[in-house]
This record gives C-alpha cells, structure tokens and sequence, in this order.
C-alpha cells in the first residue's frame, strides 16, 4: 500500500493536538491527526476537564436545592439525589463536545485515523507514522515532513497503590462510580483531589484528604490556599496533612489503609482511594528513543522556542513538554505551534498563565504569590477586599473569599492577581489581560467596573494597593 502524505500529520487529538491542527489547516496545510480514542478531545474532554466541572456544577445544584433555598424565601422538599441521572447529563455534556470537535475536523478537512502511533523511522527527507488498528485497516503508514506529538499525560500511581478501577483509583474512575462512597479517601492535596473530593463530599460521601506535605497546593497562594482549606473543612472535609500511605488491605468489602504522620502509624476504613498525585507524560511508546529524540528524567521531550525536538521535522507540545499540565496552555501552544511553522512570529506569554481550582469557593491565580516576590527581593504593595463588602456577593449569600493584587512597589505594575471566591475561574481573566498588556493596579482601578458585579472586587483591590479602598 502506498504510504499516504500530508504536510503535518498530528498524534493525539486532547486540546493541545486538535487546536493545532485545526490552526494548520486554517494556514492552508494538509492535516492528519492520530487518535487512539474513538472520541476526539483527549482526556481534557472525555475525563478530565469537562466532566469534572459537569459534576462540580450538578453536585453544587444539589447543595443549594438541599442547604440553601430556604434562605431565598424558597421552600422545597428535600431533594433527592438521581445520580444515575446526574451521570447521563455529564456524559451528554461530553458527547456534544467532543461531536463538536469532530464537526470542526470535517470543516477544515482534516482527515482522522484512530489507532496507536509510533514512529516508524524516515522515507527519504520525510518522516513515517505506523498506526496500528485504524479500523480493518493494520499497520497503516502516514508520511509527513512534519509531525507534531500531542499525546498529553496520564494520572500517577502511588507504588504500593495500583490502581484497579474498583478500589483504586483515578480521577477519571472517581467522574463514574455507580453509587455515592460511604467514606472517600483522598492521597494527594492537589486541585484534581480536592475538586472531586468536593462533587463527592457535596453527594454525601465522608472525604479524607491525605497530603504529604505541610500545606495544601504547594504552589499556590498560601492566604488563597489557607483560606480555601479553611472553608472546605467547614464544609466537611478533613485533612491529614504531614501524613503518608503506606499500605492497603482489602477485607470484607472495605479498603483499609495505612496512614503514617511521623511516628504515629494509624488506620483508616473507607470504600474507595482516589490517588491523586499529579500525572505523568505519556511520552512513552512513541517511538522516541529509536528516533532519537530528547526526553528529560521526567518524561519530558525537550523542545526549543518552535516546539521543535531534537530531531528535525519533529515537534511537542502540551502535557509532552515543560510547564503546567493544563489545557489552556496546550491548546495555545497548538495555535502558536502552527502559526510559527508558517513563519508567523507568534508566541506563549507563559508567565501570565492563570491557574484554577473549581472547588466552591473557587480559587483562580496568575502570575507572581506574595511568597515568590520575598524569595526574589522584589519590592511590591499587596491590595486586597474582601467579597463581604461586595454587593452582588451579597444578594448571591457568597461572601467567602476576597481578591489580592500585588504590584510593583516603584511603578505599580501588576505583578500577580490572585482570587478565592464566586466565579473566581471567569473573573481572572481581567488579571491576565491587565497583565498581559503590562498594565498597572492604577489601569484597573481607572477602569469601569459596573455596579453591583463581583468584579468590582478586583478594582477595589487594586485601589487598595494604594491604600485608598472606598468600601473597606
């Protein structure tokens, strides 16, 4: 069979390798991409991202109906819960995603192959894609001057933990489980963790989280973060921090799990274990040692400025490569994967990345933590206003949480932004357009906030950078 050729060929279709080809496409590029899954949208789509936030969304409807209605002068029954239902609207929230991506291959003209990829060595100045179980189709080769990996990452097992899908397991078994966990107990303090130890919480479940370290999220705001755990234990949920796993034993339908905080050894009794540790690049079976190219200690391909590898013609991006494992960042580094390959100068601005954390409160931050800018004796004013004084958290009854800006002491720079509150996941975008631009806590509070919004958080924050604050 003749080989087949295409100007790029794509493995891996989560966000990072379907928004690349799709930008490649748009730039007049012939494009394949390679996709193990019957459904397009990676991991991010089908078990990760957008599921979760479906679960996030129903189980806080529920939590509402169930706790707080009766505040707004509405009186219901208590709500029971269907979760069989509850699963069917998150996976049809899925499904009309993913169907969404396959409608954008057809209108670019993308042709798609699913199956296994592996690189398959060179043809000449071209490079070879075996895939493997394309249909009736075996061992299938694709031809492409370029070919760009975007196979994103997987969840990480706990050694003396392996996941087993009953007992064990990930994040993408803990968005399926038929039955609400009697007790839940969650290995890792990270937001995977702590988002769906909240949809489980929230459903009736009794949730542990075991974290390692001294704090929760590591890397986060420690008054966002402080304040973030404090609300969540007021929810019911109980930490162990300082604390390991040891070992489990399965008996009589429970899981029994040695936990160790120094010297003290202790057991728990629970259902399930999600092991939520972080995740690791699934950069493996790719081909890349035979290809020779270059993968870090971690698993990481190392790439320059083009996202190109070691090996010409070859490209990574996403989960693949260094940097946050987000979609956000994937998916931009697609577009400007592309746009670079056709000579656009094009770039990632990868210190205004936002990070969020869905829980409820909701805790969403870019750039520098007030802790960073002390470590790097860089001179700042930190503004901060609480969602207690915020009219429109008023009326919502959600004023937990508050807005922090920290910028640059000697000419008011916006260094970082950082928010634990309602609808913090859509309010930090503001943040990284203002920082973006290089714009100064002075921009933001000249600028109109309407009234009564929860964005009027962030301009008062940014007036108390200064110290002149109305509503404080």
């Amino acid at each position: 069979m003749p080989d087949e050729i295409f100007d790029l060929i794509v493995i891996g279709a989560g966000p990072g390798g379907y928004v690349a080809a799709i930008r490649a496409a748009q730039l007049g590029m012939r494009v394949a991409v390679v996709e193990r899954s019957e459904r397009l949208g990676g991991v991010c789509l089908n078990e990760g991202c957008i599921p979760s936030k479906a679960l996030l969304d129903s189980s806080e409807l529920f939590v509402l109906a169930r706790d707080r209605f009766s505040l707004h002068g509405i009186d219901i029954d208590p709500p029971k819960l269907n979760l069989a239902r509850m699963m069917a609207r998150k996976d049809d929230v899925v499904k009309k995603l993913t169907d969404g991506v396959a409608f954008l291959f057809k209108k670019n003209k993308i042709t798609r192959f699913q199956g296994t990829a592996r690189l398959a060595g060179k043809s000449g100045d071209d490079h070879r894609i075996e895939v493997r179980g394309t249909g009736n189709k075996e061992n299938q080769i694709l031809t492409s001057k370029r070919m760009l990996l975007a196979t994103g990452s997987q969840a990480m097992e706990v050694p003396a933990f392996p996941f087993d899908g009953e007992t064990v397991v990930s994040a993408r078994d803990a968005l399926s489980f038929s039955s609400v966990p009697e007790h839940l107990l969650v290995v890792g303090g990270g937001y995977i963790g702590l988002e769906l130890g909240s949809v489980w919480l929230r459903l009736g479940s009794k949730v542990t989280v075991v974290e390692m370290l001294p704090k929760i999220l590591p890397n986060t705001d420690r008054q966002v973060a402080d304040a973030l755990m404090r609300s969540l234990k007021k929810q019911g949920m109980t930490f162990l921090l300082e604390t390991k796993v040891s070992s489990l034993e399965k008996r009589d339908g429970k899981a029994h799990v040695q936990i160790n905080s120094g010297d003290k050894a202790e057991e728990i009794v629970c259902d399930r274990v999600l092991v939520a540790v972080g995740r690791r690049p699934l950069s493996a079976d790719l081909g890349l040692e035979e290809t020779g190219i270059v993968v870090d200690g971690e698993g990481r391909i190392t790439v320059n400025e083009d996202y190109a590898t070691s090996v010409a013609g070859v490209y990574a991006i996403g989960d693949l490569v260094h940097g946050p494992m987000l979609a956000h960042k994937a998916m931009t580094e697609g577009e400007v994967f592309a746009e670079r390959l056709l000579g656009q100068a094009s770039v990632v601005d990868y210190e205004f990345i936002p990070g969020i954390i869905y829980t409820w409160p909701e805790a969403a931050s870019v750039g520098k933590t007030e802790e960073q800018l002390q470590a790097e004796n860089i001179p700042y004013a930190a503004g901060r206003f609480n969602f207690m004084a915020n009219g429109r958290a008023r009326c919502m009854d959600e004023t937990d949480g508050f807005v922090k800006v920290l910028a640059h002491k000697e000419t008011g720079r916006v260094l970082g932004v950082h928010i634990i509150g309602p609808r913090a996941s859509d309010m930090i975008a503001e943040a990284v357009t203002v920082m973006t631009y290089g714009g100064s806590a002075q921009d933001i509070a000249m600028t109109f906030h309407a009234h009564p919004t929860l964005s009027e958080a962030m301009k008062e924050a940014a007036l108390d950078v200064e110290k002149r604050a109305i509503h404080s």
